[in-house]
């Protein structure tokens, strides 16, 4: 249609420069009674048409209507055309999706452009809690939205195995194995002798504990089963517990069905000297250089040692300050390290979204700098940021967890609730926006639970189409068969608002593609299901309109294959955010 409308103002305006034509806009009206389709056509062409953009409104109008696609069409403001199209047009639509399946609205958009997207990452310390659900939830959406728009997908797991907090976790597994041996050291105690302290005490590390115990015996402790000199066990004791978290971890995703197809390690990163290839990269393009960073905001000068450091020229790169990438003493930087890490990924792919927890914003125009700095543009990085989630039960906060009693585990909740109503809840909502997270509404089977009411829809075109096979015999009701049915006789204006619906679905995945919002997919199938919800119900009221009619089979197959094309629909949708389609509620 958009092709047509430039083609007809171009009918009344020959001289219309192209870039002007390049703008023109045609998208379903916000309110469905101004028709199908509306067009800014008129308002962009007027400046440079020397023109009043109802002048030109009125001549597209005209030849608009001589289009066989249009029924009606009119001005509407100060120079937009409303158009309203046939019906024909809505119900070529449905056969569209019985015919294509799974394929029908994946895009080109992304015309195979390389899209890495990395999200959860959580420090391989402890159990997934609730805090990464969240970002987990998005990012796993997100990837299957630019998927379908076209775009080829890698999904990245950062494994942060290298540092302090890697160091405290293989001195708490070693707590927990000399446990397992038998000896019993008090917290406070073996505290003292941790560079850092006994930081993680959560009991799910008993079982490293007990896997070292099984594999190497007493050979880790000293002959008095005590603590043993750090070097002839730390090394075998940080493996292997990585390994044990790593493996919980995976675990918890796949409960969420997540699944990454790479883990980078982040000692890994900086054993293969990436790290320093990537600064070396930016010195020798002149981006580096030796000075002193002004004090952090909210710091007093006093308490401030400005002290010389390799900073790197961020702000020619959009960056609100330059950063530093090497300490005074010659020591990389942890923004150096995780430059290093975008340079690995940034060598293969087009596109670099990171999924990011609203406490991270600061970190997104420096690695913007960077990321631009080191593909000389060649690659863009984004950040979609996830506000924290607060999970409440009968209106009250809630910890669920047993095993480590200060945070709720992603398990615990999964197992709560269950996958899909934790998946498609934490997607109603835009990523950057506050959520609550009410355990009572997620599983009431009402209305208000949008995971409910969107798997009912499905459930019930499932239970309509059985109902099919039973009346006419399965080979009628397959969806190769429904696609080629006469489907003139959808012409009620809940049948026609569900078809609407149906149609936009390919150009929504665009535009939450664009926008990097897997939310509007959710949003999307709560409004195909309440448009078949009203279908339902006005079919309760008015005989003519229910599914299948005994003295009408022509008639019940045309409506068969609707509810085949919103089954398919909503499953398309659901598949995106994640979540499965079921087949009937129990």
């Amino acid at each position: 249609m958009r092709e047509k409308v430039v083609t007809a103002l171009k009918a009344v305006l020959p001289d219309l420069p192209d870039d002007v034509a390049g703008r023109v806009e045609v998208t379903p009206p916000r309110d469905a009674a101004h028709g199908d389709m509306a067009t800014n056509a008129a308002l962009l062409a007027a400046k440079p048409a020397k023109r009043k953009p109802f002048e030109i409104a009125k001549e597209l109008v005209a030849e608009l209507a001589t289009l066989p696609e249009i029924v009606h069409v009119e001005m509407a403001g100060p120079g937009f055309v409303n158009m309203t199209l046939k019906p024909a047009l809505f119900h070529d639509i449905a056969k569209a999706v019985l015919k294509r399946g799974a394929a029908y609205g994946r895009s080109t958009l992304g015309a195979g452009r390389r899209a890495n997207v990395e999200y959860v990452s959580a420090n391989p310390t402890g159990p997934m809690h609730v805090g990464h659900c969240r970002g987990a939830v998005v990012g796993d959406a997100l990837a299957n939205l630019l998927d379908a728009a076209g775009f080829k997908v890698t999904r990245e797991y950062y494994v942060n195995d290298a540092g302090a907090q890697v160091i405290a976790l293989t001195w708490a597994a070693y707590w927990r194995y000399l446990q397992a041996i038998g000896t019993d050291i008090p917290a406070e105690e073996f505290g003292e002798l941790a560079p850092s302290g006994l930081q993680y005490q959560g009991e799910y590390l008993i079982a490293v504990g007990q896997a070292l115990e099984k594999k190497h015996g007493r050979s880790l402790a000293s002959a008095e089963g005590g603590v043993a000199p750090e070097s002839t066990w730390f090394e075998t004791v940080r493996a292997e517990a990585l390994e044990h978290m790593m493996g919980m971890i995976r675990d918890d995703l796949a409960a969420l069905g997540i699944h990454h197809e790479i883990f980078s390690s982040e000692a890994e990163v900086l054993k293969s000297g990436e790290v320093d290839a990537a600064i070396a990269s930016l010195e020798k393009r002149g981006l580096l250089y030796e000075g002193v960073l002004e004090p952090p905001k909210g710091k007093k000068l006093e308490d401030w040692e400005a002290r010389p450091q390799t900073l790197f020229r961020s702000t020619e790169f959009g960056d609100d300050q330059d950063r530093a990438l090497r300490k005074s003493d010659g020591s990389n930087t942890y923004f150096a390290n995780d430059v290093g890490y975008h340079a690995r990924k940034a060598s293969r792919s087009d596109l670099l979204i990171d999924v990011l927890g609203a406490d991270h914003g600061g970190y997104v125009s420096r690695m913007r700098a960077a990321v631009a700095a080191l593909t000389e543009g060649k690659t863009d990085f984004e950040a979609v940021m996830c506000q924290i989630v607060r999970v409440v039960k009968d209106g009250e906060p809630v910890r669920m967890s047993k095993r480590a009693g200060t945070f709720v585990t992603l398990r615990d909740l999964i197992d709560e609730v269950g996958r899909d109503a934790v998946r498609f809840t934490m997607l109603t909502r835009k990523a950057d926006a506050q959520m609550e997270f009410d355990l009572n509404a997620v599983v009431a089977q009402t209305r208000d639970n949008p995971v409910f009411y969107v798997n009912y829809a499905h459930a019930r075109c499932r239970s309509v189409l059985r109902l099919g096979e039973e009346t006419y015999g399965a080979a009628a009701v397959t969806e190769e068969a429904l696609a080629g049915q006469d489907l003139s006789i959808l012409t009620a204006d809940e049948e026609l608002a569900v078809l609407r619906r149906i149609a936009n679905l390919p150009r929504q995945i665009e535009a939450a593609a664009l926008a990097r919002e897997p939310h509007r997919i959710a949003t999307y199938c709560i409004d195909l299901a309440s448009d078949f919800h009203a279908l339902w119900n006005r079919g309760r009221e008015e005989t003519s309109l229910r599914f299948i009619q005994d003295d009408a089979p022509e008639a019940s197959k045309a409506r068969l294959a609707l509810v085949a094309a919103i089954a398919s629909t909503l499953r398309i949708g659901l598949g995106i955010l994640g979540v499965e389609a079921v087949e009937e509620l129990r």
